[in-house]
């Protein structure tokens, strides 16, 4: 039996809660914003750092460049520091909640998902992080990699209860 995780559920908001308080509305609409503008940043940066770059990710791919492991390198190093700093410091959230990690167990379903993930990702040079800021590009054929995204998602999603454990 798969236990349910809540911590990754939509919390989409209802139609009228952003009509019930001007004072909150204003402090949600606010909220979006600043993920819009983080995205848009997030976007520009894959950009300029050249992440997004189809031909990037295929040197990669053939072994031809350090350009793509040295970004992937450099993000699984910073991630690893920062667990550790807040494994270590006890860091809590900005609202002043506790930052619990779970242990993961590891099963067979990973090798295959990474499998079937890499593949998508070398045929189509492109990986759910920076579908958007390819799209946003002008990268439009791109729309069909995001498309097969949210298909392979709900797929998953539809026949995850019966699928190795």
């Amino acid at each position: 039996m798969i236990k349910e995780d809540n911590r990754y559920r939509s919390q989409k908001p209802s139609e009228d809660e952003f009509t019930a308080d001007p004072a909150t509305d204003t402090e949600k609409r606010g909220s979006l914003l600043r993920f819009l503008i983080a995205g848009i940043v997030f976007g520009i940066v894959f950009t300029k750092a050249e992440v997004i770059s189809w031909f990037r990710i295929q040197e990669m791919f053939r072994l031809q460049s350090f350009h793509m492991y040295g970004v992937i390198g450099s993000a699984v190093a910073v991630g690893m520091i920062s667990i550790w700093l807040i494994k270590k410091f006890r860091v809590k959230t900005i609202t002043g909640e506790k930052i619990e990690i779970q242990p993961r167990k590891f099963n067979k379903g990973q090798i295959f998902g990474g499998l079937i993930f890499g593949i998508g990702w070398a045929l189509t040079g492109a990986c759910p992080g920076p579908l958007f800021a390819q799209i946003g590009t002008g990268a439009t054929v791109v729309v069909i990699t995001l498309l097969s995204a949210i298909a392979g998602t709900w797929v998953y999603g539809r026949f995850r209860e019966k699928l190795p454990h």
